[in-house]
């Protein structure tokens, strides 16, 4: 057996335990009631680790569980030294359902989580004439909501958070308290739960290490 059979699979396993240990807090603030869940999800988004972002409680955000957007005393900074908010709900109500944080599974937590550290990834890669149309049309447009949402699911994924997007999928579509009809519009704005089984084992081909060695 070659060397080289042993260490490909050996490096492959450290490039993915690696984030988890080297997770960049110095310009992150996160409340402590969440933090166990804030740098889980972090640990998938080492290309996070020179952005400042603050986690903050919010007694109530508007049609959203989480939200995250750019610090606005630094939206015209160039945009890769943009700072960003992750507004979270201290209470949550969907149609009849109440919940707060501490009735969430930690899993989905970090799902959620993992969602908007997408957004923030996305919101990145744009330039502050990019940001100014993206809000314009995030406020018109429910076709552009649609594109968004499923882009931030997306980023996770590739991001390997699959697994803590389909348990926040099935947190809410699981939900026999939850309407047919509120459900249905988490399936037509977000990618659904087969689409990010889809995407996962997609993730899992394209990363697969090619072993090389001798048999022997």
């Amino acid at each position: 057996m070659s060397l080289t059979y042993l260490t490909v699979p050996i490096l492959y396993f450290a490039c993915y335990m690696l984030p988890a240990q080297t997770v960049n807090l110095e310009n992150k603030i996160i409340p402590e009631s969440i933090k166990k869940e804030v740098i889980e999800a972090l640990s998938f988004y080492p290309d996070l680790d020179g952005t400042a972002i603050e986690f903050k409680f919010k007694d109530d955000i508007k049609k959203s569980t989480m939200q995250a957007q750019p610090r606005f005393t630094s939206f015209f900074r160039a945009k890769k030294h943009r700072e960003y908010v992750i507004l979270i709900s201290r209470r949550i109500q969907i149609e009849g359902e109440k919940f707060t944080m501490d009735d969430i599974p930690s899993d989905v937590k970090v799902g959620w989580v993992g969602h908007e550290l997408g957004h923030v990834i996305d919101y990145s890669q744009r330039t502050n004439v990019g940001m100014l149309i993206f809000g314009i049309k995030y406020l018109f447009s429910s076709a552009h909501i649609k594109e968004v949402e499923r882009a931030a699911d997306t980023f996770a994924i590739a991001h390997g958070m699959g697994d803590y997007i389909l348990k926040t999928k099935n947190f809410i579509l699981d939900n026999t308290h939850l309407s047919e009809k509120y459900k249905q519009r988490i399936r037509n704005l977000y990618i659904s739960p087969e689409e990010v089984m889809e995407l996962i084992n997609k993730n899992k081909v394209e990363e697969e290490p090619e072993i090389v060695g001798e048999e022997g």
